[in-house]
């Protein structure tokens, strides 16, 4: 079996979450290709959009923080449902739960992995989808910075989703239903501050209501997948 019998080493709980996260990334380099869906997702959102407005860039540097922002927020809801799915299908989710180390840890773990690599890599070719998109370079930095602070707590959104559904045979539709209503602000703000700084002013505003999302969804985002989880395993 792919996955560490955590109970098994006498560790503690940061030790435990370390080995985690190590093993997801490890599992995602032998399935490269379902790591990799979200960004294809995001790039074809971003580039067949602009063949149904106009190839003019002063259409298209109007509609960018939008189609920036809802193509990250669909390609995070399509990865999200993968984030406790193969553990719940092996057995290794019910070993979380019976290994004797807190499974908010373990949650938090696997959600810092499943961002790696699916939120990073959206986060870094950003640039390139902005420039084609009509953004100015000067715009590109508060745009990577909005989208980070974005799919960070998307993931964390997404592991609550997961966590609520991992039982159920489709889920996945379910998933996308709690989770976009949650998701709405992050949308809302995160196209607002790319938005203001494809027009060259201050987006501090909306950044900052991004990272206050996120800090209220790293407090309490891994407690409530934790107990989605012991629930659905009920």
């Amino acid at each position: 079996m792919d996955a560490p019998l955590i109970a098994l080493t006498p560790t503690g709980s940061a030790s435990a979450g370390r080995l985690l996260f190590e093993r997801d990334l490890r599992l995602a380099m032998r399935r490269w290709e379902q790591s990799t869906d979200p960004l294809v997702f995001f790039l074809m959102v971003t580039t067949l959009f602009p063949l149904a407005i106009s190839p003019e860039l002063s259409r298209l540097r109007d509609v960018a923080p939008g189609v920036l922002w809802v193509a990250a927020l669909l390609s995070s809801l399509l990865a999200s449902d993968t984030l406790l799915k193969s553990d719940a299908q092996d057995g290794t989710l019910e070993q979380y739960v019976l290994s004797g180390q807190p499974l908010t840890v373990l949650v938090a773990a696997k959600t810092a992995a499943h961002w790696i690599l699916t939120g990073l890599p959206l986060v870094l070719i950003s640039p390139l989808v902005a420039v084609a998109l009509g953004a100015p370079t000067a715009a590109l930095g508060t745009i990577m910075i909005g989208l980070t602070l974005g799919t960070l707590t998307l993931s964390l959104l997404g592991a609550i989703g997961a966590a609520l559904t991992v039982g159920l045979r489709r889920g996945s539709l379910l998933l996308s239903l709690l989770v976009l209503p949650l998701a709405m602000p992050l949308l809302i703000f995160g196209a607002r501050s790319a938005q203001l700084a494809i027009a060259g002013d201050d987006a501090s505003s909306p950044l900052y209501l991004l990272a206050s999302l996120l800090v209220l969804a790293v407090t309490l985002a891994p407690l409530t997948a934790a107990a989605a989880v012991r629930i659905s395993l009920d």
